[in-house]
């Protein structure tokens, strides 16, 4: 089933960057979201609508979570769902930029077990399965074998590092990607050594990198050190680190308590 998966994903997130650049650098209708969520496009509500038919018409059994579908408790009884970010950074988007991508998961009983990240302006489309690997453009991918954060090429935002998160000032080479998830890819490919976020991360935006980063050989965690764990009632992270084990593990030994708060409603791993 995960082989069956993957091909119906590839297919999506392929129809998905032909609507995108159509609306591409064309001047999209845009709104913003209510409560500070930031823009939608009607790239985005395009996207979703297909997206959502033709998801859910090949996997009728499955729930769906996306960033631009009202969420509800039903897809808490599905034993697998959709999980899906029709733009991951769209104000990339709508500035013309092209590092935006589309994000599309399967998690079953809360471990993402397929995954999709395509950047079509880029002409990449990255996939795993879970126990199958993790692939660019059909060739396969591993991360770094970085182990200190010392001069570590590190994927983050700026207001990540300031001083108070750390115990001491994490000597790393930042860089930045606007797509959360086309961040964890290019971890997953090893031209970065990791990447952290300690901003609660919307599941949409993580769950297929997750998993890239993961088959790719790399660790996943909270930043409290919490595996990942996805389709809670809350649907967002405590914040996410990725990269080569040693390396992720030493950015989470190096933050300061108060980064690594947890998210009220998500369920922890074992269940509690």
């Amino acid at each position: 089933m995960p082989e069956a998966d993957i091909r119906l994903l590839l297919a999506a997130g392929a129809a998905a960057g032909e609507i995108a650049k159509r609306h591409f650098k064309a001047s999209p209708e845009t709104w913003d979201k209510a409560g500070d969520q930031g823009p939608v496009t009607e790239a985005d509500l395009a996207i979703n609508r297909m997206l959502k038919a033709e998801l859910l018409t090949a996997r009728p059994d499955y729930g769906w979570l996306s960033e631009e579908s009202e969420d509800g408790s039903a897809r808490l009884a599905n034993e697998r769902v959709f999980i899906v970010d029709p733009i991951d950074g769209t104000r990339a988007f709508i500035n013309g930029e092209p590092g935006f991508s589309h994000s599309i998961a399967i998690a079953e009983r809360g471990e993402i077990i397929a995954a999709m990240v395509h950047v079509p302006m880029k002409a990449q489309s990255f996939h795993a399965t879970l126990a199958g690997g993790a692939y660019c453009n059909g060739a396969p991918i591993t991360v770094s074998a970085t182990e200190k954060m010392n001069g570590a090429r590190v994927l983050c935002r700026r207001p990540d590092l300031k001083p108070e998160h750390w115990r001491a000032p994490p000597e790393i080479q930042p860089h930045f990607r606007p797509s959360l998830a086309y961040r964890l890819c290019l971890v997953g490919e090893g031209r970065f050594d990791a990447m952290f976020t300690l901003r609660p991360a919307w599941e949409w935006d993580v769950a297929a990198g997750d998993l890239i980063v993961r088959e790719a050989g790399g660790m996943t965690s909270t930043t409290s050190g919490d595996k990942t764990r996805y389709n809670n009632p809350v649907p967002r992270l405590a914040g996410l680190v990725a990269g080569p084990q040693k390396l992720a593990q030493n950015i989470i030994m190096a933050l300061q308590p108060a980064a690594k708060q947890p998210i009220a409603g998500q369920i922890k791993p074992n269940g509690e």
